[in-house]
């Protein structure tokens, strides 16, 4: 009994030494830890401080030459299958594929047949009709011939005038020609073939001049004049020189472009019809900054830009327009005349942020990126 009085008095001391301790450290405890309001305060302050570096360097806007970058691919001014107006067997074939011809020159010739024949009795008739439309006069000045009568001679003399034309059409029809100069893409008939009317001869293009076809936007479509000289250069490597020579009026209603045409000297046949072509035409001069491509970000709506600073080293965002892209760099429109762009860490920092520019030395100043 009196032992387990004895321990229960321990863990009674025990208990109260424990309770003692609390007492005499907790004013210590709560000093050293700092207020929730004081902690907030003490991240808030070190925000605002710890800004973001980036690299940024001066712009200044040049006066360039304004040039516009077409591509399109080349095409004959007219293609045209050359066909048989009338029914006879090919006897002849002088032209060959691929080779040149001026308007006129024969591409099939059909068998005459008994046209030459038509064409005597046509001419035969005519002299008799010529005949008997004199006689009819002659009876006339002495009153022996009505005005019926007269009328009917000279009916008949003008129908026999027409049978011969039209007999002589027919021959002339045997000869298959070329209507223009140009050059024989498909033979479609040999030598033994019967034609009928409508079936095709041969296939003829003509390729001087030659055509640029392009299309434009509807932003670019209202800087273009008729007359404007072109450069180019197509698939090949050859090199071009022409002239605007349409500009549609007509978009396309599923690419919202417009259709242009450019006129090509092409009297030697050096270019070939469906060749890539790309080619520029300037429209004027316009004020614009060179800018590394590797500038280049896109904004929430998607829109093509750079980062740039303001005075206050505000981030903000310019969307721009490329005017002409070089080895170089590419020059752009849509910035102010003076501009500070981000050069190094464009992608890290958002538009409305302060952040801590780094400029390089004035005679360094350069807008590529790093």
């Amino acid at each position: 009994m009196r032992k387990n009085l004895i321990i229960a008095l321990l863990i009674a001391a025990g208990i109260l030494l424990w309770l003692g301790s609390g007492l005499l450290f907790n004013n210590s405890a709560v000093e050293a830890v700092p207020a929730i309001s004081e902690q907030q305060r003490s991240t808030q302050v070190q925000t605002d401080t710890d800004r973001a570096t980036v690299r940024a360097a001066v712009s200044q806007a040049e006066k360039r030459a304004r040039i516009l970058i077409l591509r399109g691919k080349t095409d004959s001014k007219r293609s045209v299958d050359v066909k048989a107006e009338i029914a006879g067997n090919v006897v002849s074939r002088p032209a060959e594929r691929g080779s040149r011809v001026e308007s006129g020159d024969v591409l099939c010739e059909l068998a005459v047949d008994d046209r030459d024949v038509a064409i005597a009795e046509a001419d035969a008739a005519l002299a008799d009709a010529e005949i008997s439309y004199q006689g009819s006069l002659k009876l006339q000045q002495r009153g022996l011939q009505s005005e019926t009568a007269i009328a009917s001679a000279k009916a008949k003399l003008e129908s026999a005038k027409a049978q011969l034309r039209r007999q002589e059409l027919n021959l002339a029809r045997t000869r298959i020609v070329a209507p223009f100069d140009g050059v024989i893409e498909n033979l479609q008939m040999n030598v033994g073939d019967y034609a009928t009317p409508g079936a095709v001869c041969a296939t003829l293009i003509d390729l001087d001049p030659m055509l640029v076809r392009a299309d434009v936007t509807e932003s670019e479509v209202g800087n273009m004049e008729l007359g404007a000289r072109v450069v180019g250069t197509t698939s090949s490597g050859a090199q071009i020189v022409g002239t605007l020579t349409f500009i549609g009026k007509q978009s396309d209603p599923m690419t919202r472009t417009y259709p242009i045409e450019i006129t090509v000297e092409n009297d030697d046949y050096s270019l070939r019809s469906g060749l890539t072509t790309t080619a520029k035409m300037q429209l004027g001069d316009v004020y614009a900054h060179k800018v590394s491509p590797a500038l280049f970000t896109l904004n929430d709506a998607g829109d093509l830009g750079v980062r740039t600073i303001d005075d206050d080293n505000v981030v903000e965002f310019f969307k721009v327009v490329i005017v002409e892209d070089t080895n170089e760099g590419a020059w752009v429109t849509g910035l102010p005349d003076t501009v500070n762009l981000i050069t190094v860490g464009q992608e890290f920092v958002l538009t409305g942020e302060t952040v801590d520019p780094v400029y390089p030395a004035p005679s360094t100043y350069e807008t590529s990126s790093e």
